[in-house]
This record gives C-alpha cells, structure tokens and sequence, in this order.
C-alpha cells in the first residue's frame, strides 16, 4: 500500500508510504498500482522509501479503535422501514392520482 500525492504547481507526483490522514490530491494505491504508477509527460515521478512491514499499531490505535467500538454499540438501532406490497392478484392501483414522478391509472375495463 502507497499514497499518491499530486503537486500540480510543480508538475510532481509523490509516491510514498500509506498516509495516517486524508490531504486533498492524494490517493491511497495498492502495491499493484503504486508500482506500475506512470505520469503524464512532463512531469515528474518522486518514489519515497517504502518500510518493508507495516507499522504496528501503537496505543493511540487501539484507543480510537475501543472508542469506536464502544460508540457503536450504544447507538440505538434504526427502526425498520415497513412498506406496503402489491402482488400480481391485488389487480389494479384502486386511486388515481399521481405519486412521485409515476401517474397511477385506473384499469379501463
């Protein structure tokens, strides 16, 4: 795993290892893509040091991961949204009107 980062003012696409937080113009890769990255012509490609492991979670990890744990689990479920069926045998919409963008007609016959 890499992260792209594109400097436009300098014609530059950095490529280095996985970032820790989101920055505009910079994308995370895979190993695939971060290794088979090209550039348009003109600019240039600056390949940082990559660590051959990725890095251990430290505390400050797993404290965010507990808090985010603990925060879903005591957030009330939602309550399921209960519609209403129409089956082949119901026959026709018994209204007419409009719903939505689609007009229900009544059956001529």
């Amino acid at each position: 795993m890499a992260t792209l980062t594109y400097v436009y003012a300098e014609s530059t696409a950095v490529l280095g290892p996985l970032a820790t937080y989101a920055e505009p113009h910079s994308y995370d890769l895979c190993a695939q893509h971060a290794e088979s990255l090209t550039v348009p012509r003109g600019w240039e490609v600056m390949r940082l040091a990559m660590p051959s492991s990725p890095p251990q979670p430290g505390p400050d990890d797993l404290l965010a991961l507990a808090n985010a744990v603990r925060e879903a689990a005591s957030a009330p479920a939602p309550a399921p949204e209960l519609r209403s069926v129409r089956t082949p045998f119901d026959g026709p919409a018994p209204v007419e009107g409009t719903r939505r963008h689609l007009r229900i007609l009544r059956d001529p016959s």
